[in-house]
């Protein structure tokens, strides 16, 4: 299991086929994504690879932050998270992973926090149908109705699909189709939308329910510092 990248999301477009037809891309921009720390099953219980993406001024860092980037001796980075991995696909700290770590053609799975919409009825937050449009309703059409009568016991249940906050959640789209790669500029153009606003953080990982290409580099495209691209030993001996 390889290790995904921070990307952060630039926008939609579309580029043309060969044969004249469009697709609709997301842009994903690579902000110099480096590994931060390991995990390891010896001293954390899971293996793991932490990365960090974006830059942050070191005078806002908290000490404790500041001092885990010193040891990496990587520059602060705006966002970090962690990717599980396999044992033999851990990436050296410092090293900085490549738009080219994933392979055109290949499906993705993509998270971010949808694009906040405030306080939403039951009809736009949940698809309610509504009440109906005559026969003695008035000014309540668009009301969600009971919510916890002709049960027992009688009372509105936890969970309950009501109006609410809607939005600024985590989604996961599965399996978007990686379209082009701008290894020079870092960029990634997914086919179909991504979750969240232009600037939002996104997670990009191997497609869980599409099996892994062949020609995918292993443990990954990286490049060290003062270092060209590398890619694994298995993937240079295949």
């Amino acid at each position: 299991m390889r290790s995904g990248v921070i990307a952060q999301k630039v926008g939609m477009t579309r580029v043309f086929t060969e044969t004249g037809e469009h697709i609709p891309v997301t842009v994903l921009k690579l902000g110099n994504c480096q590994v931060v720390a390991h995990r390891t099953e010896e001293k954390n219980g899971y293996v793991a690879l932490q990365l960090g993406s974006g830059s942050r001024k070191t005078v806002y860092l908290p000490k404790a932050e500041r001092g885990q980037f010193a040891v990496a001796k990587v520059e602060p980075k705006r966002q970090v998270e962690e990717f599980r991995v396999s044992a033999d696909a851990m990436i050296p700290v410092g090293a900085e992973i490549l738009a080219d770590h994933f392979v055109v053609g290949q499906f993705v799975d993509v998270t971010g926090t949808s694009v906040g919409k405030g306080f939403a009825g039951g009809m736009k937050r949940w698809n309610f149908g509504g009440l109906r449009a005559t026969h003695g309703v008035s000014v309540s059409h668009r009301s969600i109705g009971s919510t916890g009568g002709r049960q027992d016991p009688g009372k509105t249940w936890k969970n309950k699909k009501m109006p609410g906050h809607m939005g600024v959640d985590r989604i996961t789209t599965l399996n978007l189709r990686v379209v082009q790669l701008d290894v020079e500029r870092g960029l990634i153009l997914v086919e179909g939308a991504v979750p969240g606003s232009k600037g939002g953080w996104i997670r990009v990982r191997d497609a869980v329910k599409k099996p892994l290409p062949k020609e995918a580099p292993k443990p990954g495209k990286f490049k060290v510092a003062g270092g060209e691209a590398e890619a694994s030993a298995q993937q240079e001996g295949a």
